[in-house]
């Protein structure tokens, strides 16, 4: 069983997914770590996020996956762990430039898909119901008031220690879903026959149930 959860950021899609796989017992499928991943590479080897030229490249010469242990996932960027590094400020600022390289996005399909194969998952992300995985039988699409979102999004930075202007995160919200809903493979949309959720003015539990009774109606 796959379930697709989509939607921008600062809509509680990953405390969302987590919630829900652990309700199921599912592995739970962050894309957005993989992004990162690459990301983080593309820093360490000095290139700049925005060269796609030098950015595909690079990718040649990389292997990348995922490890489950207990339900948490590891990700494994040429057979070393770097998922205690893959959520600093630079990494998140890379991983949305790279994620916008139409290669890259091809180049980390199949990796998906192959994770897909490992039993029950909860995967969230931007093109997971639309493109990742087109067939899964239960597709959410996960939205929320701006304001709300970039509140959201603040709380968190501040939580982590990575406090900074509101205005400032409104501007970096606004272009991740400039660049998102333009790019030219698997735009951010919301797949035909998923089921959308505001979740401006719910709990993350509340949105769950909401989740878990839409699937119970399909079974």
């Amino acid at each position: 069983m796959i379930i697709a959860i989509d939607g921008p950021a600062g809509v509680g899609k990953s405390t969302v997914a987590k919630l829900l796989a652990a309700r199921l017992g599912c592995l739970y499928l962050d894309t957005g770590a993989l992004y990162r991943a690459v990301a983080w590479k593309v820093l360490r080897s000095g290139i700049q996020p925005t060269d796609h030229e030098q950015v595909v490249k690079l990718l040649l010469s990389t292997s990348l996956h995922m490890e489950f242990n207990e339900g948490m996932a590891h990700v494994l960027i040429d057979g070393n762990s770097v998922t205690g590094e893959l959520r600093t400020p630079e990494v998140t600022a890379a991983a949305s430039l790279v994620s916008a390289i139409p290669r890259v996005r091809e180049w980390l399909l199949p990796i998906q898909r192959q994770i897909g194969e490992c039993g029950s998952v909860v995967a969230e992300g931007r093109d997971i119901g639309t493109r990742v995985f087109p067939t899964a039988p239960y597709k959410f699409f996960l939205d929320a008031d701006a304001t709300v979102r970039v509140e959201r999004r603040h709380r968190e930075l501040v939580a982590a220690g990575r406090g900074e202007a509101m205005e400032a995160t409104y501007q970096d919200l606004s272009a991740r879903d400039q660049r998102d809903r333009t790019r030219q493979i698997a735009p951010l949309i919301p797949a035909p026959d998923a089921r959308l959720i505001d979740t401006s003015l719910l709990s993350p539990e509340q949105v769950v149930e909401q989740m878990m009774a839409a699937m119970s109606t399909e079974l």
